[in-house]
């Protein structure tokens, strides 16, 4: 065998030893062992998965709650309504879409923007989210959100708003004319090849656009989202996602302070961000413990699916910052 030969399969060998230990550094990881909560935990880096697991007799084809990754999933298709003159931008009014908050007495709901519902600072009325089945069980959620007294200045703060996150599907429909599910499937879904999904409607029906009821996906192509988000919005040599509107999720103009998540997180256009060890991510985080993380100068995707029952769904969460997360970014280094 020639010497370069040998080299190339000393590098091979190395390549797969490193590929081994950064899995059995996740799979002995003792919160993953034995958890009935862990559905799924997928990475992928350079657009080829290095890690995938599914447990609990969950497997590929399995389709899971994403709680408030739908909210991701708006985000995209809000900044495709963009660019298909749909609407004409992030700074456009709800009056002009909801033309019946003319009539409102308080004059400020007239400039609230479809970036300040997107960054949670629109000031409408939010769910008690102790008490969600109230909200839920409103027969018009999304006309009672409109009309409902605000509860905080328009822009000055974060609060983080289910209720009025829904009204971003409700915008894409009456924009549109066409169901948010259909603009899905048509724009993004189908370009990614995602063909299997659920989408729930809330009794207002529109389909949920806060989480709350959620969409439900495979694993495997909530992959794909945060790919595609790497990807500057290209698939397979085609713009699905506008080039500028991926900058604008990625680099926002103007963000808030999270309450949670990593810890000292900001938010934007329905995304959250952190400088993680010195190193940007931009993630969305759904109830129980739903992730999509993308780490640009890794060129790394993050998905993990697990159980969204409120018992432990903060416990959850935090576990995979603080226990499962840290094995996964100190792995991305090797693999």
């Amino acid at each position: 065998m020639s010497i370069r030969k040998l080299a190339l399969s000393a590098a091979i060998l190395l390549l797969s030893s490193i590929k081994l230990t950064a899995q059995q550094a996740l799979d002995t990881l003792s919160y993953l062992q034995n958890n009935p909560n862990v559905y799924s935990i997928i990475v992928s880096k350079d657009d080829r998965i290095v890690y995938q697991r599914f447990y609990n007799n969950y497997n590929e084809s399995s389709l899971f709650n994403d709680q408030s990754l739908t909210k991701n999933i708006g985000s995209l298709l809000i900044g495709i309504a963009i660019d298909k003159g749909y609407l004409s931008s992030v700074e456009e009014r709800l009056v002009d879409i909801f033309p019946d908050l003319k009539n409102d007495t308080d004059k400020r709901k007239q400039d609230i923007t479809i970036r300040q519902v997107m960054n949670q600072a629109s000031g409408l009325y939010h769910e008690d989210l102790r008490r969600i089945p109230d909200y839920l069980n409103l027969p018009d959620p999304s006309g009672y959100v409109l009309g409902a007294p605000l509860v905080a200045e328009p822009g000055k703060g974060w609060h983080y708003n289910n209720a009025a996150s829904h009204l971003l599907s409700v915008i894409l429909t009456k924009a549109t004319r066409m169901d948010t599910r259909s603009f899905a499937q048509k724009y993004l879904f189908e370009p990614l090849g995602i063909t299997h999904f659920d989408w729930a409607k809330m009794r207002d029906g529109y389909y949920d656009g806060s989480g709350l009821l959620s969409i439900r996906m495979r694993s495997l192509d909530m992959l794909k989202i945060g790919s595609l988000i790497l990807n500057g919005g290209v698939y397979q040599h085609k713009q699905v996602v506008p080039a500028a509107w991926i900058n604008s999720i990625l680099r926002p103009e103007t963000s808030y302070q999270a309450d949670w998540g990593f810890e000292s997180s900001i938010y934007a256009l329905d995304f959250y961000h952190v400088v993680y060890q010195g190193t940007d991510i931009t993630y969305g985080m759904g109830w129980g413990g739903q992730f999509l993380i993308m780490i640009p100068s890794f060129h790394a995707v993050v998905v993990i699916n697990e159980n969204t029952a409120d018992a432990n769904a903060i416990p959850q969460s935090n576990a995979f910052i603080h226990k499962v997360f840290p094995v996964i970014y100190a792995q991305l280094k090797q693999w």
